[in-house]
């Protein structure tokens, strides 16, 4: 059995900001991977679905050393991000789709903890959650589920099957504008309350520079965030902080210091661009200092 298994599309990302644009790799699965690979001390497996033209990049995992299971996709998803000069905000366009999960290409995995890096509404299914959360604890960042294409364009919708499907959801992962999409609460507190109340045992906010909040066995957890040296790409920086998170959680850590070392790891990511890229001992240098 593994510790944690990521299921998420690998994506061809092209990322905009207003220093430069850049290609690479990308989705919450990729981000994911390379970022616990880094860190070592749990068994981790991850399932994705490419086309052929990003085989290259599951190569590229396995040859690191990461377990993965590649599902046949007729296309890679392509997302193009642009930020302005608020890292906060960004705009979104999808110009290619890959095939959905299903329950017959994970029939295969057995692990403790699945994340879902839902990326577009249709990614997984709600037999496909409720299939899952049979077998392990099931953990999703939420963003997918709440983006609808209209075009090439992304446009922020409500989880339509959301009262049905977040019962059989462990952990769920939401930004600050996502949990106001979700429940119409722009206040953090209120908004984690409301999601809890919907059947979700674990339930994170991140809120950028502002922060993040873990709600769980009916109290909050106010966790800081750790201002950067330099803020050079904020993409990944979600799929960083539930790297963290999940990467304390299964080892049996407390919800705050889950939160404190998922903020230092988003923090160390926010320098880079790319992937988390150093080790458990910046991380811990972070929270230290701090």
């Amino acid at each position: 059995m593994k510790d944690i298994c990521c299921i998420g599309h690998i994506t061809l990302d092209r990322v905009i900001t207003p220093r430069k644009t850049v290609y690479m790799p990308g989705g919450t699965s990729y981000y994911f991977s390379k970022g616990i690979n880094r860190l070592k001390k749990i068994d981790y497996q991850l399932v994705t679905a490419v086309g052929q033209s990003e085989m290259h990049v599951v190569d590229e995992l396995r040859n690191e050393g990461i377990d993965v299971i590649s599902l046949p996709s007729k296309k890679s998803v392509f997302f193009e991000n642009k930020y302005g000069e608020n890292s906060n905000e960004r705009t979104q366009r999808v110009l290619a789709k890959a095939d959905p999960f299903t329950i017959e290409g994970l029939k295969n995995t057995d692990a403790k903890i699945y994340h879902l890096g839902s990326l577009l509404a249709d990614d997984f299914s709600i037999e496909v959650v409720k299939y899952l959360s049979t077998k392990g604890l099931v953990s999703v960042d939420v963003q997918g589920y709440l983006r609808e294409v209209q075009g090439e364009n992304v446009i922020a919708v409500d989880w339509k099957d959301k009262l049905e499907t977040l019962k059989y959801i462990h952990t769920l992962k939401v930004n600050e504008y996502e949990m106001e999409v979700l429940t119409g609460k722009n206040e953090a507190h209120a908004a984690a309350k409301q999601i809890a109340d919907w059947g979700v045992k674990e339930v994170v906010v991140t809120t950028g520079s502002y922060g993040s909040l873990i709600y769980a066995d009916g109290n909050y957890y106010e966790i800081e965030a750790y201002p950067p040296k330099e803020l050079i790409d904020p993409t990944g920086c979600g799929d960083t902080y539930s790297t963290g998170y999940l990467y304390c959680r299964v080892q049996g850590l407390g919800y705050e210091e889950s939160g404190k070392f998922a903020a230092a790891m988003s923090t160390i990511k926010l320098e880079t661009s790319g992937p988390f890229d150093k080790d458990e001992e910046a991380i811990r240098s972070i929270i230290k200092r701090h």
